[in-house]
């Protein structure tokens, strides 16, 4: 490929992606024909077919015989199994991974419990009764629940990423070992203690990497 197919070719997905984003395209939805893209951008199709099959190739989008062109859920893109594999032999870069992750999760718990309209969402109410009546949540629903209240959505979106090269730290039940941690997560989160919310969060994450090993 030539220097300036190559400007071409970048040129097409960004129009594309403007194209999605404009038209609020969504997870599942079908994008224009090819023969209406290339009106639309002014290239030749041939252009815009390659540029659709690389995206295809990396999962970004799907084509259905006969239906057409839709947008692919970006957790299931073939370019994260496919950075999963080379990031889960480099030790360094699997603990940039989760340190990146935990980031997010903390900023998301300081914007939660620092904001009086968001701190009291029925959400956290409803974990903490759960928790207390059941004697067990779902990890990942609390941690998500913290991403999306936060209403960063590139955050979320990188939080998805970046959880799944973690292998899926939150997976299952919470164990009776790490529900006061959690509790208290939830109840520094009502009260508008942010510092206290971060802590708890630091010690749960502590046991779910460590204590487990040992109790």
């Amino acid at each position: 490929m030539t220097n300036q197919s190559k400007k071409m070719f970048l040129q097409i997905v960004r129009e594309l992606r403007l194209l999605i984003q404009n038209e609020n395209i969504r997870q599942g939805e079908k994008l224009p024909s090819e023969r209406e893209l290339a009106e639309r951008l002014q290239v030749g199709r041939s252009t815009v077919r390659e540029a659709l099959r690389s995206l295809e190739l990396l999962g970004l989008i799907e084509t259905r015989r006969g239906e057409g062109t839709f947008l692919t859920d970006f957790r299931k893109h073939k370019l994260v199994d496919v950075l999963s594999t080379f990031i889960m032999q480099d030790p360094k870069a699997l603990q940039d991974v989760h340190i990146t992750r935990e980031l997010h999760e903390k900023e998301a718990i300081r914007i939660v419990a620092g904001s009086t309209k968001l701190n009291q969402l029925p959400v956290w109410t409803s974990l903490l009764k759960q928790l207390q009546e059941h004697g067990t949540i779902v990890r990942e629903d609390l941690i998500r629940e913290i991403l999306i209240s936060s209403n960063n959505r590139l955050s979320l979106k990188m939080w998805f990423l970046l959880k799944q090269y973690s292998e899926e730290p939150y997976q299952g039940n919470t164990e009776i070992e790490e529900n006061d941690y959690i509790q208290d997560l939830l109840m520094a989160i009502l009260d508008g203690e942010i510092e206290r919310a971060i802590t708890s969060y630091t010690a749960w994450t502590i046991w779910l990497s460590q204590g487990r090993e040992t109790s």
